[in-house]
């Protein structure tokens, strides 16, 4: 008979033991796979990401060899990683050392499957894929592993390749591990069923981190690329500011980095990080979104007549209606009169066209605009102005309306201080769109970069009148920028390209009036910025020879 009481098992026996190392293991193994899954969260660089999946699935299974894979639009795995620990091989990530091996495609020549390799077939079908021995395994074609450890002097034995499903379980890419190595002997041997338990779990893991990080990352490029089309548009309107947007990043940029780079002066213990340097480009890249709500006569006016069309045509037309009444009434009088009176006539006739001729050649540069119109010559204008032709219903009208004579008299450029209040809102459009997007964090400060490039050191800048200490230095940056692209540019209706040296002259007074940052003025100088756009963006003829210690605000960096 049994005993009624059976004896409690011996704690020492060897079943026991087995079962704790069991748990021991488990447990182990999920710790593990809890802190990969940490690590690979918190990955923000891909190529980094993709280095840790591999690394890790190896550690997890102890394997010597590796390789990751990625699923192309093309229907072809790319080789993306490779690692060999026992050779020292480390291929592609973050090494920058590529793969040399051509992508596997799934599909041959006439469309069917390529089951026969291992990798196609984990990728095609979604199954895992464990070999023994990659020599005498059957059903699949080993000829280019064979060829490639012939190579390399390797014998690949144990596979295990695992499919990489994402959370809308689509494949993104085969994770393979070779050679799975005894932890006791040494010795290559089979992947356990363990092993590949766990290599199941992580390689699904894996994939989520990978697609979340694919996902930031086209979102980033989407973001981006978005951006480039706005600024784009924005140029596109105006074919005389055209590339501006593209431009002032490219300085914005570079005095960026050379701020940061900067050793001595103010900025000597400056850094941007990484975030902050792209957040510039990105609000440099917006800084004159607001200009899409610009009418475009106003954008483009190249003259001070022009609107849809430059007006001075219209008083050029005037202009040979008073020589027509002019020959009508000398022709009349001439009738009338004797012959030494009709020479007197037309001597008087041909006077008057040399003076309507003399003024029509006056308004004609008065339209260009310039730097500074004279007060003697805005009252010519006024006394122009009070001519009258006889319209086409015979009745007299002025040579110049109020409205033309207003835009004559213009002192400086080429608008109205109305025109320039339009213009001028472009930067409060420009902040009232940024402000409205929802900008992740490390773009919050996009809004106040991009809206303070019209912004002066003394607060009498626009449209919200802050002083230096108010602004951040990325927003300093793009004052700077945003000038010497204006001043230097080859594309404006109103002037000339600048030489360098011009440009920098009115920067550097633009130093002593504080409307640009000193500081910034001086490492744009000194580091050169200037000279690094301008081999880059501006014609040969704008490099002209200067003394930089002869520009006005010119200062010897300690």
């Amino acid at each position: 008979m049994e005993p009624l009481i059976k004896p409690m098992p011996d704690p020492d026996s060897s079943d026991t033991l087995d079962t704790q190392r069991n748990k021991d293991e488990l447990l182990n193994n999920i710790k593990q796979l809890v802190s990969i899954g940490i690590s690979l969260s918190a990955e923000k660089n891909t190529e980094r990401l993709l280095e840790h999946i591999l690394i890790s699935a190896q550690d997890l299974t102890n394997a010597d060899g590796g390789t990751l894979y990625l699923l192309g639009d093309d229907d072809k795995l790319s080789f993306e990683m490779m690692r060999t620990r026992s050779l020292g091989i480390a291929l592609g990530g973050p090494t920058h050392n590529a793969v040399q091996l051509k992508p596997i495609p799934l599909f041959d020549s006439k469309g069917k499957p390529n089951n026969k390799t291992i990798a196609a077939f984990a990728a095609l079908t979604g199954e895992v894929v464990n070999i023994e021995d990659a020599y005498r395994a059957r059903g699949f074609n080993f000829k280019g592993t064979k060829e490639y450890d012939k190579k390399i002097g390797y014998r690949s034995k144990s596979f295990l390749t695992l499919p990489m499903k994402n959370h809308d379980n689509q494949i993104i890419g085969v994770l393979q591990l070779i050679n799975a190595i005894d932890v006791h002997t040494g010795e290559v041997i089979k992947f356990s069923t363990e092993n590949q338990r766990l290599a199941e779990s992580f390689a699904s893991q894996a994939a989520v981190s990978l697609t979340n990080h694919q996902l930031i990352d086209d979102l980033r490029i989407l973001l981006e690329r978005f951006i480039e089309v706005i600024a784009g548009a924005i140029d596109e309107k105006s074919p005389y500011t055209g590339g501006h947007c593209r431009r002032v990043p490219e300085i914005a940029m570079l005095l960026a980095k050379a701020v940061h780079r900067a050793d001595k002066g103010v900025f000597a213990d400056l850094r941007f990080s990484e975030q902050e340097m792209y957040e510039l480009k990105i609000a440099a890249l917006m800084h004159d979104c607001g200009k899409i709500t610009t009418p475009i006569h106003v954008v483009d006016k190249s003259t001070k007549l022009e609107t849809i069309f430059d007006r001075i045509k219209l008083i050029e037309t005037r202009f040979t209606l008073l020589k027509r009444d002019a020959e009508i009434t000398l022709l009349q009088e001439v009738m009338s009169s004797t012959d030494e009176e009709q020479e007197a006539l037309r001597k008087n006739h041909e006077a008057l066209l040399n003076t309507l001729d003399e003024e029509l050649e006056f308004l004609r540069h008065s339209n260009i605009g310039g730097e500074y119109m004279q007060e003697e010559k805005q009252q010519r204008v006024h006394d122009i102005a009070k001519r009258q032709y006889r319209d086409i219903n015979g009745e007299w009208q002025p040579i110049l309306t109020e409205e033309e004579v207003y835009n004559l008299c213009i002192a400086k450029g080429t608008l109205t201080d109305e025109e320039r209040d339009v213009i001028n809102h472009h930067m409060q459009s420009t902040i009232n769109m940024l402000e409205k997007l929802p900008f992740p964090k490390h773009l919050k400060n996009v809004p106040e970069i991009a809206g303070g490039h019209h912004e002066t050191m003394d607060g009498k800048g626009y449209p919200r009148g802050l002083t230096r200490e108010q602004m951040s230095v990325q927003a300093r940056i793009m004052g700077i920028a945003d000038i010497f692209e204006a001043l230097t540019a080859a594309d404006r209706p109103y002037k000339k390209a600048m030489p360098i040296s011009q440009a920098l002259k009115i920067l550097g007074n633009m130093k002593l009036e504080s409307h640009i940052d000193p500081d910034l003025f001086d490492v744009f100088l000194h580091e050169k910025v200037y000279e690094e756009y301008a081999r880059e963006f501006l014609n040969n003829e704008q490099l002209d020879d200067f003394d930089e210690s002869e520009l006005p605000g010119f200062n010897k960096l300690n």
